[in-house]
């Protein structure tokens, strides 16, 4: 069995361990990273990079479909579903090249296969790394080991929610469908079930969404999800909220979900192909955590705010420890941990309330810090300031009218709390707010900011001043 040592060894090449190891190479640290499958995770291969090229895709169709709108003429508009897909996989096949490229730059060792931990001789050593590649097998001894070994569908077969890669999809066969549904459902509607549900509606799909609470996206504000469903609605979409699928059976070409709501009876939607979009669960099996005392809860790796998993030596990152399961927060999560590591005094633990989430459905979906409902909850007395995209010279102009822009500030400093948008664009948007959160930035510094016109970041400052009742163009 070979045997390599390294300063750190990285479990899982996602978007958190990939990054963990290029910021410990650039701090001098000896690297090998283990991966299974494919370098990128689930994000880059079959989650965040190629939904977005296949949304993409949705998003131009829907303008070809109203060509009209903006002047021109459009003839026999349709699309290749086939071509749709490859285009999806070659983005992704292109990004995992560049991970490649990123590896081996820093000088990062990669090491294909499936990795184990076992405890190391000797107190306060960090487990030791046990890899089985198609070649044989590895040892790793490393000074710290960080898992980024991230997370899959969750699923609940006792109620025959179990994909079966046919008619029951998880995420990775929603985005390499062979086929077009003619009636699709959606069993969730967070952000993966609405972006799902968005692409495949756009390209003429019948899409029903279960949603068990009582609106869409729950983690977003609740004026947001509001106007979020009735653009859905109109877009021909039925949503069921307040719902359960108590029961999902599989026939030969289709599948029939019994959905129950909280009040009232049972109904049977027959839908070609149902989408699981009712979370994930962190991959901890295999890995020998349980011999080596690491504590798990609800399928999570518990780690405390320097991502420590209580054994010596022996860190977790990302989806493994639980929400929000997001790419950019592994990553952050990547540098916060090796920084401490190496001893750097400028580290500060993950504030989830300076975390921006998107959703990259039409319309686009995007937040940062408190609703104002948690707001409200956590004591604050708020000003809360809002901008309709139909106040705004570059929607207009872009023909897209329908969005809303809402701020939530503390009456009494001033600190904006919390930023939460629907429409055009808002995933980019976004960032101004997430920079204004980390930046600790009061009504004060938004006022004083010059933005450039027209664009669609002017509905940043004017939500701002709606809060403060000094509103310009509405």
């Amino acid at each position: 069995m070979a045997e390599k040592t390294c300063d750190l060894a990285v479990i899982g090449a996602g978007p958190g361990g990939y990054v963990a190891a290029i910021r410990a190479a650039q701090l001098g640290m000896k690297t090998i990273i283990v991966e299974r499958d494919r370098l990128g995770g689930v994000c880059l291969n079959w989650g965040c990079i190629p939904t977005k090229a296949l949304l993409r895709t949705a998003e131009i169709y829907g303008y070809m479909q109203h060509a009209g709108d903006y002047g021109l003429s459009a003839g026999k508009i349709g699309f290749d579903l086939a071509a749709v897909v490859k285009r999806s996989r070659d983005v992704a096949a292109r990004m995992e090249k560049g991970v490649a490229f990123l590896m081996k730059k820093n000088k990062i060792e990669t090491v294909f296969g499936a990795a184990s931990l076992a405890k190391a001789a000797g107190a306060g050593a960090a487990p030791l790394v046990n890899v089985k590649t198609k070649d044989g097998a590895e040892t790793i001894k490393a000074r710290h080991v960080i898992l980024a070994t991230g997370a899959r569908a969750r699923t609940i077969p006792a109620a025959g929610l179990e994909p079966d890669g046919e008619l029951i999809w998880t995420a990775r066969e929603a985005m390499t469908p062979d086929t077009m549904p003619k009636r699709l459902l959606v069993i969730g509607s967070g952000a993966i079930g609405i972006e799902f549900a968005s692409f495949y509606r756009a390209l003429g799909a019948e899409v029903t969404v279960v949603e068990m609470v009582d609106r869409i996206l729950p983690a977003e504000d609740e004026e947001i999800s509001k106007l979020a469903e009735k653009q859905f609605r109109k877009q021909g979409m039925t949503i069921l909220t307040g719902a359960t699928v108590e029961k999902l059976e599989k026939g030969k070409a289709s599948a029939k979900a019994t959905v129950k709501p909280k009040d009232g009876k049972a109904e049977t939607i027959e839908a070609d192909r149902v989408i699981l979009a009712i979370g994930i669960k962190g991959n901890t099996e295999n890995l020998g955590l349980e011999a080596l005392g690491v504590k798990i809860e609800r399928g999570q790796v518990v780690v405390n705010q320097w991502l420590e998993t209580g054994v010596p030596g022996l860190y977790a990152i990302g989806d493994l420890c639980g929400a929000p399961w997001l790419a950019h927060k592994a990553s952050h999560e990547g540098v916060i941990c090796v920084e401490k590591i190496a001893g750097l005094k400028n580290v500060h633990p993950m504030d989830v309330t300076k975390i921006p989430g998107c959703t990259y459905s039409h319309p686009q979906i995007a937040s940062v810090g408190l609703t104002e409902a948690k707001a409200k909850a956590q004591g604050y007395k708020t000003r809360v300031g809002r901008f309709p995209f139909v106040g705004n010279g570059k929607a207009i102009a872009l023909g897209e009218p329908e969005g809303l822009i809402k701020t939530v500030f503390d009456d009494k400093t001033g600190e904006l709390l919390g930023a939460h948008m629907i429409g055009a664009e808002v995933t980019e948007l976004i960032q101004g707010y997430a920079l204004a959160r980390q930046m600790e930035a009061t009504e004060e510094d938004i006022f004083h900011t010059i933005y450039p016109h027209p664009t669609l970041s002017e509905m940043m400052h004017e939500s701002a001043l709606d809060a403060f009742g000094r509103v310009i163009h509405v």
